[in-house]
């Protein structure tokens, strides 16, 4: 609070701290998750049969992953042949916004690394970031290490938190002027 002749003003300074804050939960996913796992078709629980496989997949409800990321994965311990995954991505692709051969987590990381290399630097050059530290969605650690990775060459300063209470994680050198030493 700033008190100027008889007048009360509220100040407040997180805004006027000049911070910008990135919340990596804006960025997580905005479709659901579908997983399609490769050993329900397995012939007794060790190989894929080409034909059974392949009829499988035609009377398989694709439309069921409409606006939905499909996820292909094995649960077995059995050799998937490469061409499976082609088959299933084949048929998947009209309807899935997404496919992927992994789990969640492992398409969490591969989707915050594609989303952050694509962040312009431009827009945080020179400026105070924090990166928010809370998160409804699982938002995962590794995004937080890739976020770091990208913007650490081009800001000011970089914290870890919320903007009323961070942790600072790196702020870059002042330059010394050693013509006036």
């Amino acid at each position: 609070m700033k008190k100027n002749d008889n007048e009360v003003r509220l100040v407040n300074r997180v805004a006027e701290s000049g911070l910008l804050t990135i919340n990596l939960e804006l960025y997580y996913p905005r479709f659901d998750f579908f997983v399609l796992d490769l050993k329900n078709y397995l012939f007794q629980g060790l190989i894929l049969k080409e034909k059974d496989f392949r009829e499988a997949m035609k009377v398989f409800e694709w439309k069921d992953l409409d606006n939905r990321i499909l996820l292909i994965t094995c649960s077995a311990d059995a050799v998937i042949p490469l061409w499976a995954y082609m088959l299933v991505s084949s048929y998947a692709q009209p309807h899935a916004q997404d496919v992927f051969l992994g789990n969640q987590e492992a398409y969490l990381q591969m989707h915050y690394r594609r989303v952050i290399d694509e962040l312009p630097l431009a827009d945080y050059r020179d400026q105070r970031v924090v990166i928010k530290g809370c998160s409804d969605k699982p938002v995962p650690a590794g995004a937080y290490a890739a976020l770091t990775r990208h913007l650490r060459p081009v800001v000011q300063s970089l914290f870890f938190g919320e903007p009323c209470s961070t942790v600072p994680i790196y702020k870059r050198p002042k330059v010394t002027d050693t013509l006036n030493s």
